[in-house]
């Protein structure tokens, strides 16, 4: 049922990464897979803790990491030909400002975190360590 909902989604969205991804994007799923879903459970305890800065440098790895991969992904989407492609994949602008659309998110959220750790003056300030 998973497999029928996936190509729902990729004939509504004409996404054809998701049936067939291409090598470089299946290194980003691996990296989404082993680095950026164990950074959640990490992000989500500071957060909701409040107060903790230590969040600051894996929050400022995970959130370029993340906007890096989508710049590549929406490039691709803009500018791939599609045309040779085993499934069907957008043709006209309309169909890939569609995907890009889904896409978008992915990377908005990451920027606004970006935002938020370096220029949140909570999370700007070192605390020092006292001495014994």
């Amino acid at each position: 049922q998973l497999t029928d909902l996936l190509q729902q989604y990729a004939t509504a969205f004409r996404d054809p990464m998701m049936l067939q991804p291409p090598e470089w994007f299946k290194a980003f799923i691996y990296c989404e897979a082993f680095l950026q879903l164990p950074f959640f459970p990490v992000a989500a305890y500071a957060f909701l803790k409040g107060g903790c800065r230590w969040i600051r440098t894996p929050a400022i790895i995970y959130s370029t990491h993340v906007a890096t991969t989508l710049f590549a992904i929406l490039a691709h989407i803009l500018f791939h030909d599609f045309s040779k492609s085993e499934h069907t994949g957008p043709q006209t602008l309309r169909e890939r400002l569609v995907l890009l659309s889904i896409y978008l998110p992915y990377l908005l959220i990451p920027l606004l975190l970006l935002f938020t750790m370096l220029c949140n003056p909570h999370y700007k300030h070192v605390e020092k360590r006292k001495r014994k």
